[in-house]
């Protein structure tokens, strides 16, 4: 277990002399686990500088022993893509001086990949102009399929101009007939 500095060299923090990283390297358990901690994150930037782009946040490092890196991977294909790259990998990483001959891999879901996001949708409403050529284009058209979803269309977009058109005559309305609500008192 490690043990705090004490408390008089806690309080002198303040002069940047006596931080975290500091009182680590002060006990020999702590520095053993800071070594490590720092050989992995510099191991796992090189790995990172091998691979492409989008695959670089979805692996972390386990172990390093024998010349034998052993990863965590988020999913199986990335893995299967990761044994078609690890020659690459491996040769950089020996370029960089690790000497590194394998590189094992544990498949362990949901490491370090960030949430999809979707782009927001982009769409407008049809206007007059935009209808009347669904209307030419569905009196053209034979039936069948393409001829239905045209005719689908014009009715969801006749529906809901009318509907958008009526709901803003009816907010009008009675937006008119609503009495207004009193103002609250203030004391003053």
């Amino acid at each position: 277990m490690a043990t705090f500095p004490p408390r008089s060299t806690r309080s002198s923090a303040k002069s940047g002399s006596s931080h975290l990283i500091g009182w680590l390297g002060n006990d020999t358990q702590a520095a053993s686990v800071l070594a490590t901690a720092q050989l992995h994150l510099k191991i796992r930037a090189a790995v990172s500088a091998a691979l492409p782009g989008p695959m670089r946040g979805a692996f972390d490092v386990v172990k390093i022993e024998n010349n034998s890196l052993t990863l965590t991977v988020s999913s199986a294909a990335f893995a299967a893509k990761f044994r078609q790259l690890a020659p690459r990998v491996t040769a950089h990483l020996n370029s960089l001086g690790w000497n590194m001959t394998e590189i094992k891999l544990r498949v362990q879901g949901g490491i370090g990949l960030a949430p999809v996001v979707k782009p927001p949708r982009e769409a407008r409403l049809l206007d007059r102009q935009d209808l009347k050529a669904f209307e030419d284009l569905n009196q053209q058209l034979r039936p069948g399929p393409l001829a239905d979803a045209v005719s689908k269309l014009l009715r969801h977009h006749q529906a809901s101009q009318g509907a958008a058109q009526e709901g803003s005559l009816r907010r009008v309305s009675t937006h008119a007939g609503t009495p207004e609500a009193p103002l609250p008192e203030t004391n003053t």
